[in-house]
């Protein structure tokens, strides 16, 4: 059985590679069963949670991500979110590798956010602005690069110390400017692309914010009292998902909006699926805004994973 590192993991999965790879998971059969939480009592500290999330691919392979989140892990200097990945064979059960969970999610949910870009923003989209600067922050950044000429990369934090230490750790990107800054609205006023990966509970990007032709990419929501946007943003955008059985049951910037009848079901253009298989068009125009949000899904664990002992060999 392979053993792999998140160290390994990050090279062996590039964007280009695993962007496609997402691509062709959206169109093939692949079983996704509903994921298991379970919350976990810590004596003198706040719950944890553990999340198991299987998905396999009928005589091909089965995997599953085992993930426990502790929230009080901060206080400790470790992360919260810790877990691995199994991947199986499809033919005989036997397992076939093992790799670092959390580094599988953030280069995986950057790449669906890079795919749906691929679909929804504008091919000529050259400004990024990139709210928050946390872990996924970087992979983020990277992955957008991957399918956008980008030439100016916009780090919007509510401490400028932390987004110039986000700066200051990205590799170089030759013919790419960086500019770092805590006015948000600015920040996202100039942006052909919005990326937004925040734990917030109440919107840090505005709807009245985005020019035409923007497209706003939410990631950090995920469950319904998160919310990264707001109502005048889902009114003016094309709105699109990864997962519809997903995003509009977990994640707050659709649940909130369905609630109060801001959005309907059938006002959301499509998910993945949908843009993959080629049953919705994406972008219908320069100035169109488009709106995607994500929550995940193990259909990309198992995708990332199998590129990643495809790569490995």
């Amino acid at each position: 059985m392979k053993m792999i590192d998140a160290a390994t993991l990050r090279r062996q999965l590039t964007y280009p590679a695993l962007i496609d790879a997402l691509d062709a998971a959206f169109c093939a059969d692949v079983t996704v069963p509903v994921r298991h939480h379970h919350t976990v009592p810590v004596p003198g500290g706040s719950d944890a949670t553990l999340l198991l999330m299987p998905a396999w691919t009928s005589g091909r392979h089965i995997g599953v991500k085992m993930v426990n989140v502790f929230p009080d892990n901060g206080a400790r200097s470790l992360p919260s979110v810790m877990g691995v990945y199994l991947l199986f064979s499809g033919e005989t059960g036997a397992p076939l590798a093992l790799m670092d969970g959390p580094m599988l999610t953030v280069r995986r949910t950057a790449a669906a956010s890079a795919l749906a870009s691929r679909y929804l923003s504008r091919p000529d989209a050259a400004t990024l602005a990139m709210v928050g600067t946390g872990a996924l922050a970087p992979h983020l950044i990277e992955a957008h690069a991957a399918v956008r000429p980008l030439k100016k990369i916009i780090l919007v934090g509510r401490s400028e110390d932390k987004a110039c230490a986000l700066r200051d750790s990205l590799p170089k990107m030759p013919g790419v400017s960086f500019e770092v800054t805590t006015d948000g609205e600015a920040a996202v006023a100039a942006a052909d692309i919005v990326s937004c990966a925040t734990l917030s509970r109440d919107p840090v990007v505005k709807g009245d914010w985005l020019k035409p032709g923007a497209h706003l990419d939410l990631v950090g929501g995920f469950t319904p009292e998160m919310r990264e946007t707001d109502d005048a943003a889902i009114r003016r955008a094309s709105v699109f998902c990864d997962t519809r059985a997903g995003a509009t049951k977990e994640a707050g910037d659709l649940v909130q909006p369905l609630a109060s009848g801001v959005l309907t079901q059938e006002a959301i253009r499509g998910d993945l699926f949908d843009l993959a298989r080629k049953k919705v068009g994406g972008r219908r125009s320069a100035d169109e805004i488009t709106l995607f949000k994500s929550v995940g899904t193990a259909l990309e664990d198992l995708a990332a994973a199998e590129l990643a002992v495809q790569v490995s060999r």
